[in-house]
């Protein structure tokens, strides 16, 4: 099994995972964003679709979406406390007879027959994850497809800033005074990290030339018992789109959720989200923004890709 299958399943397997992602658009303001775009594209393209796999489902966001609007979902994820969580709200919302929860990764989608779904879809970068192994995770998700593909990886040009500031997640908490732990590390750890900061060029060409987050520190503290962050591949848009054209898929379009929020500051975001009337202007706004190809790749952490089997 290769190392990122394993830091995958450690990772996203922690007791807390399944409770903490389902508080993220009550977090953070890019959350908000970046699942509002992916809901509207979603709700745009459900024409003549019945059945779905969702490839990394998490705690159940979108593949419960698509149950309550009447779509026979396969809810497939790494996590079993996010698939628990996922059924918990299945049965909540009343939609738990739509939906099959299997727990997998997508390194093997072997059960699944050619064309089994009429939709196919991974959202919020589970495909980054699977790096060595992230163009033939594409290739099999397209297998599966029938009639759509739509997919969100994590964003190469979006994520080189990153290098440059080592506080960017916290321009996008609503409150700082949250409970949840990583508000409460990004707050109380600001200043030391802007202190201690030092630009790297070398580091940000690596990743320009390699894609490649992580590698041999997260493989040498996953040896020592610990649970490292995923080692995460970024893709480029036109290697992405490359990709998708190489195993047949038509109509492309590329989009990057969060290229708008992303250059105001926390103070403008938090404002807007609390006042019903901006919020709802400012994502209608930020949906037309972001689907322009021109921005494509600078989507606060994902990049957006829909197309036609």
């Amino acid at each position: 099994m290769d190392y990122s299958q394993k830091i995958s399943e450690r990772q996203w397997n922690l007791p807390d995972k399944g409770e903490l992602e389902s508080r993220r658009e009550a977090t953070y303001t890019d959350d908000i964003i970046q699942k509002d775009h992916i809901q509207r594209k979603l709700l745009e393209h459900l024409d003549g679709i019945e059945t779905v796999f969702d490839g990394g489902a998490g705690s159940g966001r979108f593949s419960i979406l698509l149950a309550k609007r009447g779509c026979r979902v396969t809810h497939f994820d790494i996590s079993q406390p996010m698939i628990d969580k996922a059924r918990e709200t299945a049965e909540r919302e009343g939609v738990l007879d739509r939906m099959t929860f299997v727990k997998g990764a997508l390194e093997d989608l072997s059960a699944y027959p050619d064309k089994a779904f009429d939709l196919v879809m991974s959202f919020d970068a589970p495909i980054s994850y699977t790096w060595p192994n992230q163009e033939k995770v594409i290739g099999e998700l397209v297998r599966i497809a029938r009639k759509r593909i739509m997919l969100s990886v994590s964003s190469r040009l979006g994520s080189l800033p990153y290098l440059a500031n080592p506080v960017q997640k916290n321009q996008f908490i609503l409150d700082e005074k949250a409970d949840d732990p990583f508000v409460r590390w990004c707050v109380d750890h600001r200043e030391q990290m802007i202190d201690g900061f030092r630009f790297s060029r070398q580091a940000a060409e690596r990743l320009y030339a390699d894609g490649l987050m992580g590698g041999d520190a997260e493989i040498a503290e996953y040896e020592k018992g610990g649970t490292p962050w995923c080692i995460t591949y970024t893709f480029l848009p036109d290697e992405l789109e490359g990709i998708l054209k190489k195993y047949g898929v038509k109509n492309i379009a590329l989009s990057g959720p969060g290229a708008y929020g992303r250059t105001l500051p926390r103070e403008i975001l938090v404002k807007i989200m609390n006042d019903p009337e901006q919020k709802a202007d400012f994502l209608d706004f930020c949906y037309r923004y972001d689907s322009s190809p021109y921005v494509c790749g600078m989507g606060k952490d994902n990049l957006f890709a829909a197309g036609e089997i």
